[in-house]
């Protein structure tokens, strides 16, 4: 009887097997959910208008944008999580759904090991800027004024928990600063009163939003936040070479699958999007936005696991120091 039940249960475990892996070679048999945890017209969904086109032509089905805004991103991921790990529901998610986000919200999934890494997509630096009346120049001069300053200095944000306001929190730790945050609905807004001399800063701003500011000349660029220059603006340094070391943070985008998807079908996902990639045209529409490709290294399933750990790990204790809750 147990060799029976041996025999029995090494069948299954074979016709499992096949089925798992004629399933991964049929993959996608129809149209692919795109779940974007935010509504339409932000940095994710304008990073899925960018990719969606070419990697439908790599895996011949469509892939539909389910555009699923609410706290932070985080409902919109939680969607993912629960769906069936077929393939055929899949999330990309940035710094706020993945890193601020679940944070700051009590959430009933776990955001490091409910999901399966797919691939690192677009990644842009952020920057320290202010308005073009501010009077100092240099990075270490707008230190000195904040510190003379800091009971009048503004400094805009796109609301609790954002890149901006957290990277402003650890940009005062760091300097011994401070300025009082205005939160804004969105980076549109904020970056308009910015350029109208109606906010002092923005701290953790995306680069591709303010470089047309900057090469006009209507704000002032003071540091990238990131370890190297941006090729956009190469004259600008970077904190770190401004004298304000370890202040990195950047607008990246991640695509996950739900928990317990096929190895197979992860592979195949990874696999259009570095099709995607190798597209001239759209290598080209990427650079006009002012976003950059990861390296192909950075770009594997395994890099996003890991450099998405890394941001938890940076983050989430500045978050919960700073008693940062969800508005």
């Amino acid at each position: 009887m147990r060799k029976l039940s041996l025999a029995s249960t090494t069948l299954a475990f074979v016709v499992a097997s096949a089925i798992t892996g004629a399933s991964a070679q049929s993959y996608p048999t129809r149209p692919i959910s795109v779940v974007v945890p935010f509504p339409p017209g932000g940095q994710v969904d304008t990073v899925s208008r960018l990719l969606l086109d070419g990697m439908r032509a790599s895996l011949g089905q469509p892939l539909i944008v389910e555009n699923v805004g609410g706290a932070s991103g985080t409902i919109g991921t939680g969607r993912a999580v629960r769906a069936t790990p077929d393939g055929c529901t899949i999330v990309m998610g940035n710094w706020t759904s993945h890193v601020g986000g679940p944070a700051m919200y009590a959430i009933n999934y776990d955001i490091l090991n409910d999901l399966e890494p797919v691939a690192m997509l677009l990644i842009a630096p952020t920057l320290i800027v202010g308005r073009q009346t501010l009077p100092p120049n240099t990075l270490q001069q707008l230190i000195t004024w904040l510190k003379a300053n800091g009971d009048k200095a503004t400094a805009a944000t796109v609301g609790a928990g954002s890149p901006g306001h957290v990277s402003g929190i650890h940009f005062q730790n760091v300097t011994g600063t401070r300025f009082q945050f205005v939160p804004y609905r969105g980076g549109g807004p904020a970056n308009q009163d910015l350029v109208g001399g109606q906010v002092d800063l923005r701290i953790g701003a995306e680069a591709s939003q303010m470089l047309p500011h900057i090469r006009s000349g209507r704000t002032k660029g003071y540091a990238v936040l990131s370890s190297q220059r941006w090729p956009a603006l190469p004259d600008l340094p970077t904190a770190d070479e401004a004298g304000v070391p370890g202040i990195h943070i950047s607008v990246w985008t991640g695509l996950w699958a739900p928990k317990d998807t096929p190895k197979d079908i992860v592979a195949r996902l990874n696999a259009a999007v570095a099709q995607t990639f190798a597209d001239a045209a759209v290598r080209q529409r990427i650079a006009d936005v002012g976003f950059e490709i990861p390296a192909l290294d950075q770009r594997t399933p395994e890099a996003l696991a890991a450099f998405h750990k890394a941001e938890t790990g940076k983050w989430w204790p500045i978050i919960k120091a700073a008693n940062i809750k969800a508005e």
